[in-house]
């Protein structure tokens, strides 16, 4: 409750810097315009009329209607995730971010950023950027730099919400390691993650850009609300997976939507090119569904080990996921388990088990690759160049990922 406090002041936050910044860019468009008449007025209607209802767009579609298409994905290349955008040294820059005089809250703070996560996030947001800026033919220094605090963001943003999540669930575990909050306490975790978040929202107020703070903060708005879906229940099957869907972009696949269409924001300024935006949009919405989906998938497959925390801890949490909810129509005693929430003793053993027994576990791989094919499709205007194929890489990698 805490957190969610919090996010909400971030966002009414961001909503006056955003405000500001707009009235400032429209003064100085209005004078651009007297001085050079031929440039077209950029008002508030134009900056805010791209982002009206955008968020909506959590209602996604259960399968994705798919247009045929011959393109193959290539192999999965050997090396680390987004190596080509230096995203090893992003460690350190986000560790100097968080310097601060208190020892014990920069070292929690900067806890989880040790390297050993998939940094599946930050290297979408470059690997688009990349793609992007060659398609507008965009070599700009500063703009490459913005792009760059986007990923960093990206990925502070996606930490804060894991010290906060542990506290909720009162996981034990994190990546393999202690948790912030048994390691120390669950309210230091609390203000380890407000910590990040602040030192985030600064460094996205540093971009300059209302079009980019708009976009990137309907991700804060998002997830708040996508926790709060995560809490409700449906007694109809089809609501049920569709409130599912919504949890899932709201919860994972925003933040990788959004910051991929930050990045593209950056990379079209001037340009009026609202293609690109959309398709890097686009692209990252369904590729964080897939995401989630063989997440949800690896949480029945995977041993506690490979996750680096224990297996079936979406059922222990009271959580129905996409293998749960399709294993409950091959298995309609299952929806009894969902309704509770598997409060009752030997609830959560019988779902895992009548899971594994069903065709859930290989309709949700199904169901991912479909979204990871629309990903790919989304982008297929989109000019080749070496990031684009990077990208068709990251959507082959998601899909085999074992952890």
């Amino acid at each position: 409750i805490h957190f969610y406090k919090r996010v909400a002041n971030f966002i009414e936050v961001f909503a006056v810097i955003s405000h500001k910044m707009k009235r400032l860019r429209v003064l100085s468009n209005i004078y651009q315009a007297t001085v050079t008449p031929s440039k077209k007025l950029v008002t508030p209607q134009t900056v805010t009329s791209g982002y009206a209802g955008l968020h909506q767009d959590a209602a996604v579609k259960r399968i994705p209607e798919m247009t045929p298409s011959s393109q193959t994905l290539p192999p999965p290349p050997q090396t680390p995730l987004g190596d080509s955008h230096n995203i090893g040294a992003m460690v350190g820059e986000i560790h100097n971010h968080l310097v601060n005089p208190d020892q014990d809250l920069q070292e929690m703070s900067t806890y989880y950023f040790d390297g050993q996560g998939k940094a599946v996030r930050p290297a979408l947001t470059l690997i688009m950027a990349g793609a992007v800026n060659a398609h507008l033919k965009v070599q700009s220094p500063s703009i490459l730099a913005l792009q760059r605090q986007i990923a960093l963001i990206c990925e502070m943003w996606h930490t804060s919400s894991l010290l906060h999540d542990d506290v909720i669930d009162h996981a034990e575990t994190r990546r393999g390691k202690m948790s912030v909050n048994c390691r120390w306490n669950a309210s230091r975790s609390i203000y380890a993650g407000d910590f990040i978040l602040g030192i985030s929202a600064k460094l996205l107020a540093q971009t300059g850009n209302p079009d980019v703070v708009m976009c990137m903060s309907q991700i804060l708005s998002d997830l708040v609300n996508g926790e709060f879906q995560q809490m409700a229940s449906r007694s109809d099957q089809e609501d049920r997976f569709q409130l599912y869907l919504d949890k899932t972009f709201n919860k994972t696949a925003s933040l990788m939507a959004y910051s991929c269409k930050s990045v593209a924001i950056l990379a079209s300024e001037g340009t009026g090119d609202k293609n690109i935006t959309d398709m890097a949009y686009r692209y990252g919405q369904n590729i964080g569904i897939a995401f989630q989906l063989v997440d949800d998938w690896l949480d029945f497959v995977s041993s506690a080990d490979q996750l680096g925390k224990p297996s079936g801890a979406d059922l222990s949490l009271g959580l129905a996921t996409a293998p749960v909810l399709f294993a409950s129509q091959q298995f309609p005693q299952l929806n009894q388990l969902i309704l509770r929430q598997f409060s009752q003793p030997g609830d959560v053993e019988t779902a895992f088990q009548l899971v594994c027994s069903s065709r859930g576990l290989e309709e949700t791989k199904e169901l991912a690759t479909k979204y990871s094919e629309q990903a790919m499709e989304s982008i297929k205007e989109m000019k080749d160049s070496k990031d684009k194929q990077e990208l068709a890489q990251l959507a082959e990698r998601l899909i085999n990922r074992i952890k």
